[in-house]
This record gives structure tokens, sequence and C-alpha cells, in this order.
């Protein structure tokens, strides 16, 4: 091949730079490959003949700027483990739809439908988790373990140890187990998750449908992300390929640095579509501590329900730019109740760090050890003032109460008065319509927002805990009746799951 000829070969790949070609050449002297990946051109000559095109070895890598996920994987391979778990349950005549991942439950509902034989059912699940400690310490979710009547761990090198739960925090979807290996295990260090950027490489390793230690790759592709799991949502959002069975494993950065937990994924289908979510490192390191000494974890309450501070009403609050979180309802005789927070109060500080977002307020509070004393700021007819609270503590059967979105596809909040002026609605109690999701099943039906929600299946609804008692009651119905005020009328709506 001539000089010209290689430099038209050259000046073609850098018009093409996101395409990989290949092309080889036999003979002494040739060019055997022109590539481009990544937009970084890769152009190997050889001179002592044909060379294999995978001889590419983690230096070569290294010295083209790329990520060295060969020694990544074999350093924090051995410190994640596959995470079995088998409980038994009772099973009824007409049970047609599979329970669990065990494949012989699936088989007869399948097959024989009503015919399924009857009483106690062994389900399996598989999940994944990674070691923390020497002593045989595994982080792995709550969703992985809950339920679980025996648990087994499976180590890198195929053993398999009993283990049992030291400490699980639904909330937060975080649970600790142990085994007792006999020997001191590879752990895996927890790194600084704040530190992470948008666009920056990492790697999750796990058994996504029970495929032992699969790795996968790509980028962090936004932080901060509420998914509608709770009111501590606070995700890390990846296109690094997470599927059933990678609940639990690490999310890894180029440091070799555990940042988050892998959790959860979106889609429609049950498999990987490139949107994948993790607990963040940092939230882990918080509540580690507490799993392990108490096996549970305690939280800071101060009884108040707020949500998100609108651009419209920032504006009829004469905030700006908008920020904080609108209390909405308070928990009679609560923390913020004694200590003068009011309906309509806006909450900006809380222990002197800022509330950007209705969504900060609750994580703060929580990291807040209950019985201490802290200041509140707010913002009330347009005036700042501080307020001093004594934090409570959040009984397991307390939420923080925020706008609550569900599979029904509507997201429904507390009405205000100011939030009432906003929408131009009547003002009084019960909830309002704040979003409709296109496409759902509240969408469907005819459900707005803006829609002022009165009833649900005939029975009464004024605060966000009849619309979570109503909904979780209603849960089997085929259908939901609502009864909302749209303006100076009211109508019935019946909504198909």
């Amino acid at each position: 091949m001539t000089a010209e000829e290689e430099t038209n070969m050259a000046r073609a790949a850098e018009q093409h730079p996101v395409r990989t070609k290949i092309i080889t050449v036999v003979g002494f002297g040739a060019l055997v490959a022109l590539a481009s990946l990544g937009g970084v051109n890769l152009l190997a000559r050889y001179d002592g003949g044909v060379q294999p095109l995978h001889a590419a070895s983690s230096a070569n890598a290294q010295a083209q700027g790329l990520p060295d996920f060969i020694s990544l994987a074999k350093k924090l391979g051995p410190s994640v483990v596959n995470v079995s778990t088998s409980s038994v349950r009772g099973s009824t005549r007409n049970q047609r739809t599979p329970r669990g991942n065990d494949p012989a439950e699936e088989f007869w509902q399948r097959f024989f439908g009503d015919r399924a034989p009857r009483g106690p059912q062994r389900q399996s699940g598989v999940g994944s988790g990674f070691i923390v400690d020497s002593d045989g310490t595994i982080l792995t979710n709550y969703h992985v373990v809950d339920g679980a009547q025996k648990l087994s761990v499976t180590l890198a090198d195929g053993k398999s140890y009993d283990a049992k739960v030291v400490g699980r925090d639904e909330k937060s979807d975080i649970a600790v187990i142990k085994i007792d290996a006999g020997r001191s295990l590879p752990a895996a260090p927890l790194g600084d998750s704040d530190r992470l950027e948008v666009g920056e490489w990492v790697m999750a390793i796990g058994n996504p449908f029970g495929l032992d230690h699969t790795v996968t790759s790509g980028i962090v592709s936004a932080k901060g992300r509420n998914i509608g799991q709770g009111p501590y949502d606070n995700f890390i959002q990846t296109d690094a390929s997470i599927n059933p069975g990678n609940s639990g494993g690490p999310l890894i950065n180029l440091r070799g640095e555990v940042i988050g937990i892998n959790t959860a994924i979106y889609s429609q289908s049950g498999g990987n579509v490139g949107i994948g979510f993790a607990i963040p490192s940092n939230s882990v390191k918080e509540l580690l501590p507490q799993l392990r000494d108490k096996g549970k974890v305690v939280r800071g309450f101060i009884g108040a329900s707020v949500q998100k501070v609108s651009p419209e009403i920032a504006e009829s609050l004469n905030i700006n730019p908008p920020r904080g979180a609108l209390v909405a309802d308070l928990v009679k005789g609560g923390p913020a109740e004694r200590a003068g927070v009011k309906t309509g109060d806006v909450i900006i500080e809380f222990d002197r760090r800022p509330i950007k977002d209705s969504a900060d307020l609750p994580q703060q509070v929580a990291r807040v050890a209950p019985g201490s004393a802290v200041q509140l700021k707010v913002i009330r007819d347009g005036k700042e003032t501080s307020l001093p609270i004594t934090v409570g503590e959040m009984k397991e059967t307390e939420v923080a109460a925020t706008a609550q979105e569900g599979e029904l596809g509507l997201t429904v909040q507390p009405l205000t008065p100011q939030l009432a002026e906003s929408l131009g609605v009547e003002r009084g109690e019960g909830l309002v319509i704040s979003a409709v999701t296109p496409g759902s099943a509240a969408d469907e039906a005819g459900l707005r927002a803006g829609d002022v929600v009165v009833e649900i299946n005939r029975q009464a609804v004024k605060t966000l805990a009849d619309y979570k008692r109503e909904i979780a009651r209603n849960d089997k119905a085929k259908s939901v009746l609502f009864l909302v005020r749209r303006g100076q009328s009211s109508l019935f709506l019946a909504l198909k799951r």
C-alpha cells in the first residue's frame, strides 16, 4: 500500500469518528487495522506481519486513554457475591400469577392453571451483594432478602455459606448480612459518591438472571434522581447494564471504589434499556453503622407534610428564586407544630443547611438524631423567621409526607390555600391532583391536573394518609372509582388498573 493510500484512509476515518472499521490486508508490512472507537482513531501497523486484533492489553487501553476495566474486574470481582434466598409460602387454587423466581411454580401455573398443586410452595430468588468487611459483612438490597426464610451466599471461588441478616432498612432499600467463612475475605472499599461527575465511567458487577459475576460498564447518566420510591430518593442513574439479579451489587468508579448499590431499572419489558439506578455510597455509609449495631435505622421526624414550591406558588408568595419546602399539613402535637410552624410556611433552612427543594427536607431531617435541638428557618408572609425545633423519632409506621405518585399515574398532594389559589380551584380540605402521566391509567380515566379528589370507592379522602389507605385497600380491584371536584361541578371517574 502506498503512502498516499494510507493518507486517504486516515482522512476517511477522521470524517467518520463514530464508526468502527476493521480492514485486514494479508502480507508483510501491511496495514491490518484501522478503527475509530469513541472518537479515538487507532492506527495499527505491524512490520513483522499480521498480528491478531485481540492482542490489545490493559496497558494498551490505558495508553489510549480508555478505562482499564480488566484490572477493575480482577480487583473487585472477588468481593462480589451471589445471594440466594428461599421461603415457603401458602398457595391458593386460583392463584394464576407466578410469584418469585421458582421455575417449578411457573411451570405448574402455566400448564395446569386452576389445577396447580395446593398447599405450601417453595419460592426462591437470586440477587447480588458485596463484601464490605473482611469478617464477612456483606451489603445488599432490602428487597433481595425481604421475606427470605433461608439465605445462602456464594463467593467468587464457588464456595457457599449460610448467611444471616444483621440489619435491614426498607425505606432506603439497604440490608446488611453476614457469613462466617472462617477466614479473611476480600472487601470492597466504599468511595465518596459526592465526587461523582455526570459522564464519569462506572462498572457494575453482579448476577443478572443468575449469570454469575457478570461485568458491565457505562457512564453516570445523572445524579440525585427521584424515581417515586419514597421520601429518601436520591439515586445515581447509569447506562451500565443492570438487570434482574444485579440488585444489591456494586457500582464501581475507575479508582476501584464502590460508589453505589445497584437497586432498580426503568424498563417496560423487565430487561435493561440503558436506565438503571443505584443508591449512592455516601447514603450507605451514613446508615451502615446503625444497621450493624442496632439492626435498624433510627431517623429524625418533625411531623410536617411538604410539597414543592412551583414557580407559580413562588410568585404568589413573593419568593424569588423558587426554593424551599412548602408546609402543606402538620401532625397534631408533632415537633413542627410545637415549634410554631404553620401551614403555608416555606422552610428554606434546616439545621443551618439550605433547603433548595422539597425533596431535600426529608433527607436532612432523617440525618439528625432524635432529641437534637436545631434551627428551622421559614418564610412567612414574605419575611424570614427562625424557629428552634426539637427533632422527634420517626416510628416504623410513619413516613415523611410528600406528594404521592404511584402505579396509577397521578400525583396528589394536600390542597393548601396557596395551591388552591394558584390552580384556580375552590379552597377547602382534600387532595389535589398536581400531575397526570400521559398514557397512564389515570390519563385514560379522564383525570386531570387540578381535579380535587373527594372520594375513592365512596370513601371520603381528605389527607395523604386517607389516600394511601384507600389505594392500598383496593389494591386487587380491577377498577377504582374516583369522585373529583372540577371547577364548580363534581363527577365520578372509573380508573381501570
